[in-house]
């Protein structure tokens, strides 16, 4: 049985420091982590001894730690919460001192930092995650959010299903995962079924039993009623195959083949299946891309509404912007107002329907993959931003992205350093959150990808 969430707070120190000043602490740090999440084990005391802590860690089965030097404590105290815990996550919180007035060093949290550190270094090879900073401070509120934020999604990524529909298409193998490598990495667990079977299955459905489908998608989008009826009750058809088939497998996220099976073998393009799904937050890749739903998911996770996927097409070096297009798979709910989720006809094949719009505009995003280095080695491309307010740019879906740092470079870099042509972008700030997770994962993630 899957047990639930948990993320723990050890406030270690020893009794010979400011106990006044580390009192106050210990529940201004309690009443932030309350105010975070409901899902956080306290201790009843700070724990000032080995024995304190020791008997605490008895208590909980964490995902997440956060171990805060409420004072100065030297190595034992962490090497004691590895020999635990010695796979999961730890925020490392080093308090500021109270008063700097000539007086007594009333906590000594900092050195207690570099001995912690000094152990959690020994025993992983992952980075230090690391915030220091009173709990009243912005910082420490953000950096606890978004280390918070990742631990949960790497407990969630170990419970996720995520379904390969169909075989990459030739010359996209970037889109392939291995289901070992999936697994020991992101803890995930990779399904796979025939594009064909799930074709099949929506054959055999009566129009009585995708009627509610029917209707479900005439709701969400505008037009779906001028798409000649044959493609529009195969959708319809397609999109019961699919929706049932996650529901029934528990799967969280999926990447499918689209072309050309579903133009050859059906007759109806699988674009605005996936759009739906999408919406219904279940993410959906196209060109069966694994990394590529993965990192929708992840996505999707932290900013808990669906995101976009597609390619980089276009630079604006006076904008400094990226567009970002596909052939129109976004979510319905990423439409503009002005518009609504237009339906048309595939822009190579004229079948329809699929998708045809421009996404909303919002002051934060986020660019990211799930990607692998030349080497075999997972790594994670973050770059944060801002969707312009832009009409849609090609047939198909699209939005446009002014990137923080220079477009230009970003595009040359991601280039020359090979990553996919596949990207998510995500409606929100979750730059942080991501890199908290591939520390935690043990993935790189260059500034600005890098391949180093």
């Amino acid at each position: 049985m899957k047990k639930n969430f948990q993320a723990a707070y050890l406030p270690i120190g020893v009794g010979t420091f400011h106990l006044e000043s580390a009192q106050k602490l210990f529940e201004a740090s309690k009443e932030l982590i309350s105010g975070l999440t409901d899902d956080c084990a306290f201790p009843d005391e700070m724990l000032l001894s080995l024995d304190k802590l020791s008997n605490f860690l008895d208590t909980i089965e964490p995902d997440f730690i956060i171990l805060q030097n409420i004072t100065f404590a030297n190595a034992a105290y962490t090497a004691e919460v590895m020999r635990r815990f010695p796979d999961v996550p730890v925020l490392l919180w080093t308090l500021r001192e109270p008063a700097i007035d000539g007086g007594r060093l009333r906590l000594n949290s900092l050195t207690g930092a570099y001995s912690a550190a000094n152990t959690l270094r020994r025993f992983s090879q992952k980075p230090v995650n690391y915030v220091f900073g009173s709990p009243d401070e912005n910082n420490v509120k953000q950096t606890l959010r978004s280390a918070l934020a990742a631990a949960r999604l790497r407990y969630d990524m170990r419970h996720l299903n995520l379904l390969a529909v169909g075989h990459t298409p030739e010359g996209f193998g970037f889109g392939r995962a291995d289901d070992n490598e999936m697994m020991s990495v992101f803890g995930t667990k990779l399904l796979s079924i025939e594009a064909r079977e799930l074709i099949d299955t929506a054959k055999s459905y009566s129009d009585s039993e995708i009627a509610d489908f029917l209707a479900d998608a005439e709701n969400r989008t505008v037009g779906l009623q001028n798409t000649p009826e044959k493609n529009r009750t195969d959708f319809a058809r397609l999109y019961k195959a699919y929706k049932d088939y996650c529901i029934t497998n528990n799967i969280g996220a999926l990447a499918s083949r689209c072309w050309p099976d579903f133009f050859t073998a059906f007759g109806t393009p699988v674009c605005l299946v996936l759009a739906m799904l999408n919406d219904l937050h279940i993410p959906a890749a196209c060109e069966a891309d694994t990394y590529g739903a993965l990192s929708m998911y992840a996505a999707s996770e932290l900013t808990g509404s669906p995101c976009f996927f597609g390619d980089p097409v276009s630079m604006d070096e006076d904008e400094n912007t990226i567009t970002f297009w596909h052939c129109g798979t976004a979510a319905c709910s990423l439409a503009r107002e002005d518009t609504g989720a237009v339906i048309g006809e595939h822009c190579n094949r004229h079948i329809g329907p699929t998708c045809e719009f421009g996404c909303r505009a919002s002051d934060e995003a986020t660019i990211f993959r799930i990607g692998k280095a030349p080497d075999g080695h997972f790594r994670f491309f973050i770059e944060e931003g801002r969707i312009l307010d832009k009409p849609k740019q090609f047939l198909g879906t699209s939005l446009v992205v002014e990137t923080r740092n220079s477009a230009r470079d970003i595009v040359y870099r991601t280039v020359e350093d090979g990553w996919e042509p596949h990207y998510v972008v995500a409606y929100g700030a979750i730059g942080q959150s991501l890199a908290f997770l591939a520390n935690y994962l043990g993935v790189r993630y260059p500034e600005m990808a890098s391949s180093q």
